[in-house]
């Protein structure tokens, strides 16, 4: 095992340029799993880690592929991780390809607790030189595995035919047979923003829905909503946020979602209001009320993320304040009736988005810094309801 603060330095220290995106995830036992990207030389890899102490530490990086790959593990675009209802390690990353902007979604799998993987397999059908980038990964409570990305394939076809194209466009595929094959393409949204994270959350009813950054007419890049399903006949978007953001490029700030069990929707972006940037809270009725957009933090406020367990309710986002950079939060424990702030972990070098994982104790910090690794930090103990069981 190695100590949280030394797992990251080791395995990055002979390359260039170290990108710290790291995908993180709970198992059913209360056992933290990462996935991020090491490199050696030329070669790249995706590595897997796994700590049984709450982060205290962690196993030694183990190599998910036999053949080295790019792996791109930015934080809008890092690899990510997931668990199937009967223990199932599914793992995904973008991998860039030669022509700028390229990439194809992967996809692997262990079903044995991380001993062995499947080799690598290309989620999408379309085999393009385009973007298909930014991927996003959740399981379903039956055991489907959604994963949605970024795709410019109706851009392509746009131009070819000299017409105007807005943005990108977001595609996903779905696999009912534990990632043995997926069904798709199947396209979600023409006109998506072209490099912010799309984020997915389980509705109440075991449905899952994806929040992104759209662009709507003439030139708005605020964010719109759907509900994903099997057969590719997902719902109709709607737009999800109002704050009229005009500009013709990407911002690399993509949202974070979550569902309350009474069908609440909670949402965090960030969006310029005016002339000054910021990330916003809101939460959004079963009936699609949405609530006052709150204002986190200050106008370095970035990356914010969003959990919801019971009544409980963590917000978390990334602050610089001219010396160093913290992971500040927002937390209630009446379903949003009252709230109270805390700084959560700081950091005076180079850090990964903060995270947010709901476990068997409670929601917890999973971020990763330049300076001390991996970092796990308790943010709510569990609802008082599941502590009981």
């Amino acid at each position: 095992m190695m100590p949280a603060h030394a797992q990251s330095a080791a395995r990055h220290q002979s390359a260039k340029k170290v990108e710290l995106g790291t995908g993180a995830a709970v198992d059913a036992r209360g056992n933290f799993w990462i996935v991020t990207k090491e490199v050696e030389g030329a070669d790249q890899y995706v590595v897997l880690q796994g700590s049984s102490d709450g982060g205290r530490t962690w196993t030694a990086p183990r190599r998910i592929q036999r053949e080295p790959e790019a792996v791109s593990a930015e934080g809008e675009n890092r690899p990510k991780l997931a668990f199937g209802p009967q223990g199932e390690m599914y793992i995904t990353y973008t991998k860039p390809l030669a022509k700028p902007y390229t990439g194809e979604i992967r996809f692997i799998r262990s079903l044995d607790g991380g001993k062995t993987f499947t080799p690598p397999r290309t989620v999408h059908a379309n085999r393009d030189l385009i973007t298909h980038r930014f991927e996003s990964m959740i399981v379903d409570g039956s055991g489907r595995i959604y994963i949605a990305w970024i795709d410019k394939r109706d851009l392509e076809a746009a131009t070819a035919r000299k017409e105007k194209y807005a943005g990108a466009a977001v595609y996903y595929a779905v696999s009912e047979d534990g990632g043995n094959s997926f069904k798709g393409d199947y396209k979600l949204a023409d006109h998506s923003c072209e490099c912010c994270r799309i984020a997915l959350a389980l509705q109440p009813d075991g449905r899952p829905a994806a929040l992104w950054r759209h662009v709507f007419e003439p030139n708005v890049r605020d964010h719109a909503i759907a509900v994903l399903a099997p057969d590719g006949k997902a719902s109709a978007p709607v737009r999800a946020t109002f704050d009229d953001w005009r500009i013709d490029a990407c911002p690399h700030h993509g949202p974070s979602l979550d569902y309350a069990d009474d069908g609440t929707r909670h949402q965090v972006w960030f969006n310029m209001r005016g002339e000054e940037g910021g990330v916003y809270y809101a939460a959004v009725s079963p009936a699609g009320s949405m609530g006052e957009a709150v204002r986190l933090g200050s106008a370095q406020a970035a990356h914010g993320d969003v959990a919801v367990d019971g009544k409980n309710i963590a917000v978390a986002w990334k602050q610089f304040d001219g010396k160093g950079t913290a992971v500040l939060s927002r937390i209630s424990s009446d379903g949003g009736l009252t709230w109270r702030e805390q700084e959560l972990a700081r950091t005076a070098q180079g850090s990964d988005q903060p995270r947010l994982l709901k476990t068997p104790g409670g929601i917890t910090l999973a971020w990763r810094t330049q300076q001390d690794g991996m970092r796990i930090v308790p943010v709510m103990p569990a609802r008082l309801e599941k502590a009981e069981k």
